[in-house]
């Protein structure tokens, strides 16, 4: 099976995409005859790891166009995280020009058929067309794809402090050129959770596979010691100290338990809310059982989940969440909110799903859930190692290539039925969009 990826992020030395990116790429190889397009950009950091796995990896520059686009998606945004109305005003045309860049390299070798599949790995937003997808007759799967989860009405502040005023115009990017053609020409539509296949063109979810994008590497995440019963619950926040992650949440679970504040919370990460949340623990008296330790390295960061008894992850807008499943490789148990991908990820059989609600409804679930999470250790053991066995099983790198794999497969004709990623729950996803 020879594949041609496209993955214009993939940098095994940036976090979040690019990581992920070089990653399932290095893993995808390990399965099938794999060709990667990527950014000149992402050289010297891929050479510095030793390539790309068994992948042969071709470089493109675009930097022609997407050095000045890149500033201005920095004027857009102020300099802080980029948007998705960001991508579409800078982005797109930079992303076109890879894939025109990809036309360029290998068009020839496409229209002998000397691939089987196109995949696009990266980038994994659906409001990104693919233009190869109508430029090349070679089976197209795009993916994974994450977006279209609403905010929930509960929780206006937190988008206007993010800065997501733009948020209900995001249908206007089907509007881009190659938009329809990314969709209607693809073999396969990878889409993480409901919360983005209910956001596909009508007539393609046929196509589509319910595919998180999120994955672990066991040898940093995993291997959990045995946890000694102390009678000090150890609860754990790891993220940036924003808004819609609702870091302050844990804290004024704390604050408003006196059973909660017999244990512990750590927090790890930093934001624009450190500031706010150290005067809170200060004023309520929490000292004692709260403390923020910062920045961490990921083998840090592995470390304390492995050291913690539960996750506390409270996010309320949460697509990806692969912080919560390197959390369950480790062993420690989550307690999320029933919200878009963490609410997916954990089951009932291995985690806490805490109902979403206005935030003042879910600082008091979140404190009835963590209190519940005090009891006998045995309990908080088993759904740790239920947590640790579904990670393992399902979101190793190794383990989302073969399934990738199987997808080439069904696309090519060598595989009769389509494939899924897990087998399904009966459960309505509580991420669903409405309308």
């Amino acid at each position: 099976m020879r594949t041609l990826i496209l993955a214009d992020a993939c940098n095994p030395e940036w976090p979040s995409l690019p990581i992920v990116g070089y990653k399932a790429a290095r893993a995808i190889a390990n399965h099938a005859d794999v060709v990667v397009a990527t950014h000149v950009r992402n050289r010297e950091a891929i050479e510095r790891a030793g390539g790309c796995g068994r992948a042969v990896v071709e470089y493109l520059d675009t930097e022609y166009v997407a050095a000045p686009l890149y500033k201005l998606s920095m004027l857009l945004r102020g300099g802080a995280q980029v948007s998705w109305t960001t991508e579409v005003a800078a982005y797109y045309p930079s992303y076109l020009a890879f894939e025109y860049e990809v036309r360029k390299r290998f068009g020839s070798e496409l229209a002998r058929g000397a691939f089987d599949v196109i995949h696009r790995l990266t980038p994994m937003s659906p409001t990104l067309p693919s233009p190869i997808a109508r430029w090349s007759d070679v089976p197209f799967v795009l993916g994974p794809i994450n977006g279209g989860l609403r905010w929930p009405p509960s929780f206006g502040s937190e988008l206007r402090r993010e800065r997501e005023y733009l948020t209900y115009l995001r249908g206007l990017y089907r509007w881009l050129p190659y938009h329809q053609s990314t969709f209607r020409r693809a073999a396969a539509i990878l889409a993480a959770f409901q919360h983005t296949i209910d956001d596909l063109p009508p007539g393609v979810r046929e196509r589509a596979i319910d595919f998180p994008e999120v994955g672990i590497d066991p040898e940093i995440f995993g291997s959990a010691p045995e946890r000694m019963d102390t009678g000090r619950v150890e609860f754990l926040f790891a993220g940036r100290l924003v808004p819609y992650k609702c870091p302050d949440l844990a804290v004024e679970a704390f604050a408003r338990s006196p059973a909660l504040r017999a244990h512990r919370l750590r927090i790890i990460g930093d934001g624009p809310m450190r500031a706010e949340l150290a005067q809170r623990v200060a004023a309520a008296g929490l000292e004692d059982c709260v403390s923020f330790e910062g920045w961490k390295s990921q083998a840090e960061v592995a470390q304390s989940m492995r050291n913690c008894d539960v996750f506390v992850f409270p996010s309320i807008r949460e697509l990806g969440a692969g912080v919560v499943v390197e959390a369950m490789a480790c062993g420690c148990v989550p307690a999320v909110v029933d919200y878009g991908a963490p609410g997916t990820l954990v089951t009932p059989q291995s985690g806490v799903r805490v109902p979403l609600g206005s935030k003042a409804e879910l600082v008091e679930r979140f404190a009835r859930a963590l209190e519940g999470l005090t009891g006998p250790a045995s309990e908080r053991i088993r759904l740790g190692e239920a947590a640790r066995a579904r990670a393992e099983s399902l979101f190793t790198w190794e383990a989302k290539a073969r399934k990738t794999v199987e997808v080439y497969d069904w696309v090519t004709g060598r595989r009769a039925d389509r494939p899924i990623f897990e087998e399904p729950t009966n459960r309505t996803d509580p991420g669903k969009r409405n309308g």
